[in-house]
């Protein structure tokens, strides 16, 4: 998967982001544009979605989330705390295998 940078200190995930949808989704793997497709509820005005984005990653990782690049994109950079590629790839086959 070439969503995902080690870094020293954690990792870099790729996420192409979706949102107004029905409920806040990791809804699968973008091989074009190498991310990670997601959904979420909230409307790109005055940072709501990179909010929901950031508290919903923090929830997933259970680490610290911020987003480092692509604010006003649909294409966005986190940088995940704490995390190797290989956590990283575990937890996100969990959730798209029970989808």
């Amino acid at each position: 998967m070439n969503a995902i940078t080690q870094t020293k200190d954690g990792i870099l995930l790729n996420i192409e982001v979706s949102p107004r949808s029905d409920k806040f989704e990791i809804s699968g793997y973008n091989d074009w544009r190498e991310a990670v497709e997601v959904r979420i509820k909230a409307h790109p005005q005055k940072g709501r979605a990179n909010k929901e984005i950031v508290n919903e990653f923090s929830k997933i990782t259970k680490t610290h989330v911020e987003i480092i690049s692509g604010h006003k994109s649909h294409h966005k950079i986190l940088k995940i705390y704490g995390k190797s590629e290989t956590d990283m790839i575990k937890i996100l086959n969990l959730i798209l295998n029970h989808k």
